[in-house]
């Protein structure tokens, strides 16, 4: 999985730890998205290969992603997968899903980063 800037997201669990592996897992995912490294729109990974990595049963990882989703932190897409969700009020979150369609176009295009960054600016800072 990757973060919002394209760098590897993992997860840690530590099995000697007070607190219960779902919730370890719900507590990092809420951090994750708080922070910005796991941006809306990023896929997570599914319920059975989030276990294996994590050496959990697959009933410990569905607890979590129910609790997340519960939450609204993270939605199921059917068969698409799992998605971090679009945050905040409405306006905020169709930003996000905006700027969700923009990078995938982008990247489709092959536009590099630093490009498609200076070409928003200059689209922001256009007259109205």
């Amino acid at each position: 999985m990757a973060d919002a800037a394209g760098g590897a997201v993992s997860f840690t669990i530590r099995h000697d730890d007070d607190v219960p592996p779902f919730e370890q897992l719900r507590r990092q995912v809420v951090d994750g998205v708080a922070s910005g490294a796991l941006a809306p729109g990023t896929r997570m990974p599914t319920v059975r290969a989030l276990a294996v990595e994590l050496d959990l049963a697959v009933n410990t990882v569905a607890k979590a992603y129910r609790a997340l989703e519960s939450d609204h932190v993270i939605e199921t897409r059917g068969r698409a997968g799992t998605f971090i969700a679009a945050t905040g009020d409405p306006a905020t979150q169709e930003a996000q899903l905006a700027a969700l369609a923009f990078a995938d176009r982008v990247h489709h295009l092959g536009v590099d980063r630093a490009t498609a960054l200076a070409l928003v600016a200059s689209a922001l800072d256009a007259p109205r």
